[in-house]
């Protein structure tokens, strides 16, 4: 698509990104009746994630029914689990029948955000010139920027090499020896695929993953047609999906019988797959299911039970021009490297591109904190900033577009109450803020995510989680329902600063 001419001087809200977060934000604005919008978007359509995951058998790990917008329901899913292709098709049919489209901005990056407190503005500059907006919503999530290993010689490696977020369709696999680094959400999706063309597969793991049966199945041309013509009966199956989600948590946040049906169910699926006891053991995890993210396929295992297929777990000491060196030393020699190391959850481009009224980035800010904001949405020393997606609303069991929407809603309430205090700034008070994630991170400690024997992605440095939401989501929803006002400083444009 073509992106308009030119940028806007001035507009009331500017939106950065067009994943599920930036293009509910903008629906959601137009109900209430505000058009006076821009998404700035970096790539050259939409879809975030959806959009950037291009991996062979790329899918969702959440049914596709509550993995949706509640406004805008898909009776048409082909999969209980959807794929890539779908997700992204859903989204640019969302831009279009909601009218998001108009407001969209393609190629063009933040560059970076400044608040004005003085004129109680943000200036930001973008890849393709300068505006000012009276609120900026972050629709940037965590899973955005790759992540590779910190081993030496990672750009000295002579053939092609890539991570599974930024696949190179243009690099046949058939016939080469490939090597595959990690063994998270990506690899157990592409590793079974890619093993067919290969002509040997290598995988080198750190830590081995949960791995649950993936319970997937067609959705019948019947089921479908029935959903199309009676939405009740597909809102019936999203609630059911949602409660079973919700009752799943538990093995998370109470542990008991539920945590150890969930282990039972992975062992039997390795065992199942897996029959020699040597490789059976490097595969079996010595840490609590669910410490680490629980992974669902029904083929991982059986592809690493293949002749193929080589599982290495001493880890890697090194990339060289023609191999990679494990812990043992032992250089293997491979034509292809795919890096499935995940992503710079603590270290997101954003933060370091939006600079507060102290004068700190978000990155700064969040050195000296911890990345932490008030319901996830707000920052102190951020005026007119919210976070969709941002610290602690990540889930472990259910769908993050449910967050979404709760956010939004939340965001909604703000500007709400901007207009009926005649005000031109809100900033959350820095008591509030600490309140709020001094109870959250007690709850987290009470959970398998802390507790667990192991060292996740969700937590930082100190051992803090600022990924999770700790409990049930309707909780996080019920929160977010109404603007808590008493928990923010609103200034209009005469007002000095208050501390907070």
């Amino acid at each position: 698509m073509t992106h308009p001419t030119a940028l806007p001087d001035h507009v009331r809200v500017a939106v950065i990104g067009s994943g599920f977060a930036g293009i509910g934000m903008v629906v959601r604005l137009a109900e209430q009746g505000i058009d006076d919008v821009v998404v700035l978007e970096r790539a050259s359509t939409v879809g975030g994630t959806w959009r950037d995951n291009t991996y062979p058998g790329c899918a969702c790990d959440v049914p596709s029914h509550l993995y949706s917008f509640s406004f805008a329901p898909n009776p048409d899913w082909s999969h209980v689990f959807s794929r890539q292709p779908e997700i992204r098709a859903y989204l640019e049919r969302v831009t279009d029948e909601h009218g998001v489209r108009p407001h969209l901005h393609v190629d063009t990056d933040l560059v970076s955000g400044v608040w004005d407190d003085t004129a109680l503005l943000w200036r930001l500059e973008t890849s393709r010139g300068s505006l000012t907006a009276d609120v900026v919503v972050s629709g940037c999530g965590g899973l955005v920027e790759p992540a590779l290993p910190d081993v030496p010689g990672v750009g000295s490696f002579a053939g092609p090499a890539f991570h599974s977020a930024r696949w190179d369709h243009d690099v046949d696999l058939t016939g080469k020896r490939v090597a595959v680094i990690g063994t998270g959400a990506s690899a157990v999706q592409f590793v079974p695929e890619i093993r067919e063309p290969a002509a040997h597969v290598t995988v080198f793991q750190r830590t081995p993953p949960w791995v649950l049966p993936r319970r997937d199945r067609a959705i019948t041309p019947t089921e479908r047609a029935l959903f199309r013509r009676v939405p009740a009966l597909q809102a019936a199956a999203r609630t059911g999906t949602y409660w079973l989600r919700e009752l799943n948590l538990l093995s998370f946040t109470r542990g008991g019988s539920l945590r150890k049906a969930a282990e039972k169910q992975s062992r039997a699926n390795l065992e199942a797959a897996i029959r020699d006891p040597e490789l059976r053991a490097r595969l079996t995890p010595d840490y609590e299911i669910g410490c680490k993210r629980v992974l669902l396929s029904s083929t991982w295992y059986p592809a690493l039970a293949q002749d193929d297929v080589s599982l290495v777990t001493t880890g890697v000491t090194e990339v060289r021009p023609h191999g990679v060196v494990d812990g043992d030393g032992v250089e293997h020699d491979v034509d292809v490297i795919v890096y499935g190391t995940g992503f710079r959850v603590m270290d997101i481009p954003v933060a370091h591109r939006l600079t507060g009224r102290e004068g700190r980035t978000l990155a700064q800010e969040w050195q000296a904190t911890g990345a932490q904001a008030h319901r996830g949405t707000t920052v102190a020393g951020f005026p007119n900033l919210f976070l969709l997606l941002g610290p602690n609303t990540a889930l472990g069991h259910s769908s993050v577009v449910l967050m979404i929407e709760a956010q939004i809603t939340y965001v909604v309430q703000a500007l709400k109450a901007l207009e009926a205090h005649g005000a031109r700034a809100l900033e959350v008070r820095r008591a509030a803020q600490g309140a709020y994630n001094t109870a959250l991170q007690a709850r987290l400690d009470t959970t398998v995510w802390n507790q667990g024997g192991c060292r996740a992605w969700y937590r930082d440095a100190d051992g803090r989680n600022f990924t999770l939401w700790p409990t049930h989501t309707f909780t996080f929803r019920k929160q977010l329902a109404r603007f808590d006002a008493g928990a923010y400083v609103l200034r209009a444009a005469t007002a000095a600063v208050e501390t907070v």
